[in-house]
């Protein structure tokens, strides 16, 4: 089991130079049979997916959410080590550059991307998890993430939020969500947003001037690349396709905090 998190202080600065013995792993419970290692990661290859909203409601400050996500792309992504796709969706998610390392066709993907219709956001986010990055080829320490622009009000998928969700747990995708309302209020999409991105090990980004959207970006790109990696042996392990439960605890959780994903599906099969 792989699991990366991030930790920070009290006061939300990352913390990177911290040491196995500094934190506890529980799995279902229970401590796991075995730790087989602990890295301090700063430069794992990524696989990232950036979804972008293209309904109606998003329609304000869309050019410039477009070229905030074109910087980050070119500045995050590493050519010969890391891959990213592009998917717009209204009311179905397509998907406009494929995994790549070319940042031009990323830019290129970005662009083609134009507003209109309704809001499938949980179709989109199952779909990029269960047909991109699961069929993606994953080495054991490869980070997975999904960039997520929207302003969560989802009126038209065939998923529920909770699906949503699990599908992205299955994928071990850490799942950030950057909000697109622009009202000075957080609403009941903003609470989605938040949602889908606590249950992941992600962070949800909420910023309501337009240029603190860009900030949001260079924020994830920082974490993206300043974290940790533990993989271990879980306990009494059965092939039943159970949810399991992760909490990684700092031994000092007055002063340190652990965000990683909240869980994880047992196979259904011996692995």
């Amino acid at each position: 089991m792989n699991v990366v998190f991030t930790v920070t202080d009290k006061h939300g600065r990352r913390i990177t130079d911290m040491k196995q013995g500094d934190f506890r792993v529980v799995d279902d419970n229970k401590p796991p049979e075995l730790i087989r290692s602990f890295h301090a990661e700063t430069n794992l290859p990524l696989q990232v997916g950036l979804l972008i909203d293209a309904s109606n409601s998003v329609r304000d400050r869309f050019k410039f959410e477009q070229e905030s996500a074109i910087e980050f792309l070119n500045q995050t992504v590493h050519p010969h080590k890391d891959q990213a796709f592009v998917v717009g969706f209204d009311v179905t998610p397509e998907v406009t550059q494929d995994f790549t390392d070319d940042t031009e066709k990323l830019a290129h993907g970005v662009h083609e991307l134009h507003p209109g219709g309704g809001t499938a956001l949980f179709d989109a986010l199952y779909f990029a998890c269960r047909d991109k990055l699961l069929k993606a080829p994953k080495s054991e320490t490869v980070r997975r993430a999904i960039i997520l622009l929207s302003d969560g009000d989802d009126n038209q998928s065939h998923v529920t939020r909770e699906e949503a969700i699990e599908m992205a747990q299955r994928a071990e995708a850490v799942v950030y969500t950057i909000s697109t309302n622009v009202s000075g209020t957080k609403g009941p999409g903003d609470k989605v947003l938040d949602r889908i991105a606590d249950a992941t090990g992600g962070r949800p980004f909420h910023p309501f001037q337009i240029r603190d959207v860009a900030n949001a970006f260079a924020e994830i790109q920082d974490e993206l690349r300043s974290q940790y990696a533990i993989a271990y042996k879980p306990a009494n392990l059965k092939a039943d396709g159970h949810y399991r439960t992760i909490e990684i605890v700092p031994n000092d959780p007055k002063n340190f905090r652990v965000r990683a994903r909240r869980g994880w599906y047992a196979p259904t099969t011996a692995q």
